[in-house]
């Protein structure tokens, strides 16, 4: 058996480059995800400090709604590259 070796030119023409923008979630529903998602962690982290279970499954449950909250608006067209957010030509 031989040991081979790939070159560039044989990398897939699904590869991302440098040059390319990703975006990294800078939108209204990631925005809103990752707040809300922060205002319940801060809730189970002040719950876990003073042993109150009541507040730390509170503190879930707002985590919950988080994600779900980025996921609705993502639909809804408010995620990256969406429909509500395209440049009306200024």
């Amino acid at each position: 058996m031989s040991k081979t070796t790939v070159s560039a030119s044989n990398a897939p023409a699904t590869e991302a480059s440098h040059g390319d923008a990703i975006g990294h979630g800078n939108s209204p529903a990631a925005w809103t995800c990752v707040i809300v998602m922060l205002v319940g962690a801060l809730v189970c982290a002040i719950a876990f400090v003073i042993a109150s279970t009541p507040f730390f499954i509170g503190g879930a449950v707002v985590m919950v709604i988080g994600l779900l909250a980025g996921w609705a608006m993502r639909k809804a067209g408010y995620g990256v590259g969406g429909s509500k957010l395209k440049n009306a030509g200024h």
